[in-house]
């Protein structure tokens, strides 16, 4: 852990630790989230989650016809989702439909483009490499 997200809180010596980050996001401004940090314990969530996902993915990527390709992008889809649900922890300055949004209303009514900035802020807190992200 780096010294910026683990502190020794001096007048009580215990350390602190905030298990989520907040972010602006860039393309809608006003709007906030906030993403959960990796921790041992959803490390080993997102995996067992994402494992049958990536691995009848891989098949479908493997095979050369259309329905092939087709399964292949909405399993590649699916997974973006599930990164979405696992990681976002809140929304602010976002109302969908007249309504305060929340992360489950925002992958269903939000806008995507919002979604794949949130999914992007994700990957990186999980610490993903370039190639495990187009995933």
């Amino acid at each position: 852990m780096t010294k910026s997200t683990l502190r020794l809180d001096e007048s009580s010596a215990a350390a602190s630790y905030e298990s989520g980050v907040n972010r602006a996001s860039v393309q809608f401004p006003g709007v906030a989230f906030r993403v959960r940090r990796m921790s041992f314990g959803r490390r080993l969530e997102l995996m067992r989650r994402v494992r049958e996902l990536a691995q009848r993915m891989e098949f479908a990527e493997a095979g050369e016809g259309f329905a092939d390709k087709v399964e292949a992008s909405l399993l590649a889809l699916e997974v973006e989702r599930l990164y979405l649900e696992w990681g976002l922890e809140s929304v602010s300055g976002l109302d969908l439909d007249g309504v305060a949004a929340t992360p489950e209303s925002l992958a269903e009514r939000g806008p995507e483009e919002l979604c794949r900035e949130m999914i992007q802020a994700i990957k990186a807190e999980c610490g993903l490499s370039e190639e495990e992200r187009k995933n």
